[in-house]
């Protein structure tokens, strides 16, 4: 059956061909691979398998599973979980069960971490981190996610994170280059939370992933000029949130 970056290909979940075909087969098989084939060897194949398709392929779950298995990083974990969720391909409940299918599961903590994330609104491996690393290990308000909005000229859209009670916006943009259409629709999205009395943040991977808890500090201190009566707390021994609140 094709797997892995294939199967997602067919599932929608890998938006770009791979270079290779990956296919998997029962281990019990042995084949040669032809060229640009790439073989996978699983004694849960026959499970695997999604009944009724042709090519016959692996299903999404396992796909995701199956992906997050050969991911080189952390990060790439996050990217299939949180996709295949924000795309409505999967479900916690599906995910979860294909886990518990599986005896030997690398990140297998942090995948339930992940999936819940995901079901609860994460979109991207940069909000996971956001909300792990900036605002949750600072001790910072819980924001809403993925909140809503139209625009003053009728156009709709969704906010990362809105913390509603201090009148805060935080965009999360993990795209490596913006195109030009695109930095007009940042430009719009905030131009309309301005307009609505709100304060707008925009952070990418490098500031959240690198300097999470300078993130916090200036999170921390937008919030507190809308009202917040708390403190960043520090993450961990030496973290300079604390001190670098004003």
């Amino acid at each position: 059956m094709l797997s892995h970056e294939t199967a997602g290909e067919l599932h929608r979940l890998v938006d770009r061909p791979a270079d290779l075909i990956y296919v998997t087969i029962p281990r019990e098989r042995r084949i040669v691979a032809a060229e640009g084939v790439s073989i996978y060897r699983s004694a849960r194949a026959v499970e695997a398998v999604q009944r009724h398709t042709y090519p016959p392929r692996t299903k999404i779950e396992e796909t995701v599973l199956d992906l997050t298995q050969t991911a080189a990083t952390f990060d790439d974990v996050c990217g299939w979980v949180t996709r295949a969720i924000a795309r409505d391909l999967t479900d916690e409940t599906r995910l979860r069960a294909a886990m518990s299918m599986r005896p030997k599961l690398r990140w297998r903590a942090d995948l339930y971490e992940l999936i819940a994330a995901a079901a609860a609104g994460d979109h991207s491996a940069l909000e996971y981190r956001y909300d792990r690393d900036v605002e949750r290990a600072h001790g910072l308000p819980k924001a809403r996610r993925q909140v809503p909005f139209t625009s003053p000229r009728g156009r709709r859209g969704r906010r990362d994170r809105v913390y509603e009670e201090y009148a805060t916006v935080v965009e999360l943009d993990g795209r490596l280059a913006h195109p030009e259409d695109s930095q007009w629709k940042d430009k719009a999205r905030d131009n309309a939370a301005t307009m609505a009395g709100m304060q707008t943040l925009r952070y990418g991977w490098t500031q959240v992933r690198r300097e999470p808890c300078q993130v916090a500090v200036e999170v921390a201190t937008v919030l507190a000029k809308q009202g917040w009566r708390g403190r960043p707390r520090a993450c961990s021994h030496g973290c300079p949130a604390p001190r670098a609140f004003p």
